[in-house]
C-alpha cells in the first residue's frame, strides 16, 4: 500500500512539473514571438535585425537564432542551422 502511494505521489509530481514547465515558456506570458524554423525557400521580410545568437564552438552544424523586425513592425524569431566555429583549418 505504501508503494502505491509513493508511485502516485511521484506521478502527480511529474505531471505538475511538466505542466509548470509548459506554462513558463508560453509566448503570451513572456511577450516573445514564437520561434519559426527556416527552410530553404522561406520568404523573409527583414527590416531590422535585433539580435543574433552566439554560434557554438563545435565542428558540426549547430542551431542559431535571429530575432528581427519585419516591414510591418512585427518581431519574429527565426531558428536556422549554421556551421559551428570549432573547426580548425588544418
Amino acid at each position: 500500500m505504501k508503494l502505491v502511494r509513493i508511485a502516485l505521489f511521484v506521478a502527480l509530481g511529474a505531471a505538475a512539473a511538466q505542466a509548470f514547465a509548459d506554462n513558463s515558456h508560453s509566448t503570451s506570458a513572456t511577450g516573445q514571438s514564437p520561434v519559426e524554423t527556416y527552410t530553404y525557400g522561406t520568404k523573409l521580410d527583414i527590416k531590422r535585425v535585433i539580435e543574433v545568437s552566439e554560434i557554438a564552438s563545435e565542428c558540426a552544424p549547430v542551431p542559431a537564432r535571429m530575432t528581427y523586425e519585419d516591414s510591418q513592425g512585427q518581431r519574429h524569431t527565426l531558428e536556422y542551422e549554421v556551421m559551428g566555429t570549432g573547426c580548425s583549418n588544418g
